[in-house]
């Protein structure tokens, strides 16, 4: 009886187990690969190159698209905060979105030039303000710092690519240091 267990039938044990745990390490490795896919998009998207925040982004399943928006919406709203959008402010915003990966002609490009041209209705800053008081619920202290000192750096360059008259005045105007100031507000809530 024991001539039968030491044969094929061991052998083929042996490779049913080993098949398995290779198919295991083999899932491990495409999910780490995904993984780290979807870091990459999330840091291109972002400017975020914290990894903690980006897996803390990827496990509450925000991707690059979200995460773009994330980023862009507050910039426009510095924008139109004067009630019109200066040709310095424009072209910071779409060179910024550029880099988060936002391809020109393509659908996220075509609707950021659109409110460049037409201020948003408010309920789109109030989306946004609703999804990132939510997002700092589910997120850790120093992802909730990482993540808002992200946004208003690229929100404070906007205010600023305008410039004051003759270095004079601030480059910032008061309404862009208002909604600047709602901005941070929203991090704390």
């Amino acid at each position: 009886m024991s001539k039968g267990l030491s044969g094929s039938r061991a052998q083929t044990l042996v490779d049913a187990f080993y098949h398995v745990k290779d198919q295991q390490l083999l899932n491990e490795f495409r999910n780490r690969m995904a993984k780290m896919d979807q870091r990459a998009q999330l840091a291109a998207a972002s400017g975020i190159d914290d990894e903690g925040v980006l897996d803390r982004l990827i496990e509450l399943d925000i991707g690059p698209e979200t995460l773009a928006a994330l980023a862009v919406i507050p910039l426009i709203q510095v924008a139109w905060a004067d009630g019109k959008v200066q040709s310095e402010e424009r072209k910071a915003i779409i060179r910024a979105a550029q880099e988060s990966s936002v391809k020109s002609g393509g659908n996220q490009y075509l609707l950021i030039d659109y409110w460049l041209d037409k201020k948003p209705g408010r309920e789109m800053f109030e989306a946004w303000e609703h999804y990132i008081q939510a997002l700092c619920q589910q997120l850790e202290p120093d992802e909730i710092v990482e993540l808002k000192h992200d946004v208003l750096t690229l929100a404070r360059k906007i205010a600023r690519a305008a410039g004051g008259m003759l270095g004079i005045k601030s480059k910032i105007s008061k309404a862009e240091r208002e909604v600047l100031d709602q901005l941070e507000k929203f991090f704390h809530a």
